[in-house]
């Protein structure tokens, strides 16, 4: 079997030609709309000059384009690029220019930002903008010219199919490069695991430049002709009104969604009726907020675990099988994830350790950068960076990032284990934890709260957590925020609040 996106997206057009592929704004498509979208886009790109293993950068949010030129471009072989098109000039300058893009298929509205950025690259790109309907650069007449098609480029499974740059929470971003192979498997393992039909509505919020919705709302869905429910962008009463009309059956989202939407005053357990999985991943989901929403609003909240560089899932809890909340679950199809030491030595089971990952969904490496590639891979595994430990039946529970980790007088302490219990206080809406310097202790606990309860004082909650927490893994101060800083994909930047913390008190106001 060849491991090949476009080809298991072309499967799903010619069994269900006349199937939804998607919905947004009231309008859809079918998959054989959708396959003449993306052949078009593949063409069109080709007539411009843009060839196998070229670089196409993608600056769109949840838009139908993103889908036709995300597989346009995978078709005619190029290298997709997905980045966030709310990106400071910055970095978007430094993307551009490390991954050498040809082209950048672009909303209408970042032209002044691309023109300007130009000059600051080693070679121009060609733009295309979406929402121009006229113009040499629009993408409407990009599919015009790919009016003729052509034939589809030779595409092996190792060939690089999208380099995703990390976040960049050390430094400048990586690009993380997969292949055909990494991102079809990957698909193929959620598609299985999620038990989809070509009868799944699977609505896609998340930012589709990010890989758990590009593998989970996206590649999974097309790869067995289900219809996905486009939303440009998380609003809670949307999205919950968009759930109920479209009958929806899945729903993937982070925590910080399923915290916004307990925030939704009349929702009820009637508008997710329809749905038949939810999915969390992105960040660690508080026990207690999974407990709250599956009690409101009569789902079951399956959490997971993934990183963008295996494409990303390694670790699920089983639908058909046992369910444990705070766990992300086992091992999923073709994937094995271990605990191990430093020495990298697998650790008894309940004992804590590096989680490493093994599997056809983990990347080739970082782009250009074979140092950095050799470190994450070294003895063919996958070394993730977080800390967690696997009970007796193989369920995997993540304790925290080792660079999260908080050193108070010599014992360690997990963010997460004192967010957890804040989380538990009714007044708390969201909830970090940092590590800040102590002339006594090295380090100390500082939390950061959004409280749903305005009358919550930092003395109460103090109280709250003696009662769970011994004195050092305790907060010593406590600071309310209006919101957590976070980035594109919901997940809070802890980094950006240790920043905070260390800024005199005059430079934080």
């Amino acid at each position: 079997m060849s491991w090949n996106l476009v080809e298991a997206l072309e499967n799903s057009a010619a069994s269900f030609p006349e199937r939804e592929a998607y919905v947004y704004r009231g309008a859809s498509a079918t998959y054989a709309e959708l396959i003449e979208q993306v052949r078009r886009c593949a063409a069109g790109l080709a007539a411009e000059g843009i060839a196998k293993g070229d670089k196409v950068v993608l600056l769109l949010g949840n838009a139908p384009e993103f889908i036709a030129s995300l597989y346009g471009a995978l078709a005619l072989g190029a290298i997709v690029v997905p980045v966030n098109p709310t990106y400071t000039a910055d970095e978007l300058a430094y993307i551009l220019a490390d991954s050498g893009a040809r082209a950048a298929i672009a909303a209408a509205p970042l032209r002044p930002l691309l023109a300007a950025l130009q000059a600051r690259l080693p070679r121009p790109i060609q733009p295309f903008y979406v929402g121009e309907e006229e113009g040499e650069d629009s993408f409407a007449r990009l599919l015009q010219l790919g009016a003729g098609h052509l034939e589809s480029a030779y595409i092996d499974e190792e060939d690089t199919a999208v380099i995703l740059y990390t976040s960049g929470t050390t430094g400048k971003p990586k690009g993380a490069m997969l292949s055909h192979r990494n991102l079809a498997t990957n698909a193929e393992s959620v598609y299985t695991m999620f038990e989809l039909t070509e009868n799944e509505r699977a609505v896609a919020v998340l930012p589709m430049f990010h890989i758990y919705s590009l593998t989970v709302c996206l590649n999974a869905p097309l790869a067995v002709g289900a219809c996905i429910v486009i939303l440009p962008r998380f609003h809670p009463v949307e999205t919950i009104a968009a759930i109920r009309e479209q009958r929806a059956t899945m729903f993937s989202g982070v925590p910080t969604m399923y915290a916004y939407l307990l925030q939704v005053p009349d929702a009820t357990a009637a508008d997710f009726a329809t749905l038949r999985l939810c999915s969390s991943g992105g960040a660690s989901l508080p026990v207690e907020m999974l407990r709250k929403v599956e009690e409101r609003f009569g789902v079951v909240i399956y959490e997971g675990y993934g990183l963008s560089e295996a494409a990303p899932v390694t670790a699920f809890n089983p639908l058909g099988g046992k369910r444990k909340p705070g766990s992300v679950g086992v091992d999923i199809p073709r994937v094995t994830n271990r605990i191990v030491d430093h020495q990298g030595n697998e650790v008894p089971r309940g004992e804590i350790g590096e989680l490493i990952v093994q599997g056809p969904n983990v990347m080739q490496g970082y782009y250009k950068l074979p140092d950095a590639t050799a470190e994450a891979l070294r003895g063919g595994w996958l070394h993730t960076g977080d800390i967690a430990r696997m009970d007796e039946e193989g369920y995997i529970y993540i304790v925290d990032r080792m660079k999260d980790m908080i050193n108070v007088g010599g014992f360690n302490v997990y963010p997460r284990e004192v967010e957890e219990v804040l989380y538990r206080h009714p007044g708390v809406f969201e909830a970090a934890v940092v590590g800040v310097p102590d002339e006594t202790l090295g380090e100390a606990v500082k939390a950061y709260v959004v409280r749903s309860d305005e009358a919550l004082t930092a003395e109460e909650l103090a109280a709250f957590c003696s009662g769970s927490l011994v004195k050092y893994k305790r907060p010593t101060a406590i600071e309310f925020l209006a919101e957590l800083p976070k980035n594109s994909s919901g997940k809070t930047l802890r980094r950006a609040l240790k920043e905070k913390a260390q800024q005199p008190p005059s430079a934080q106001a």
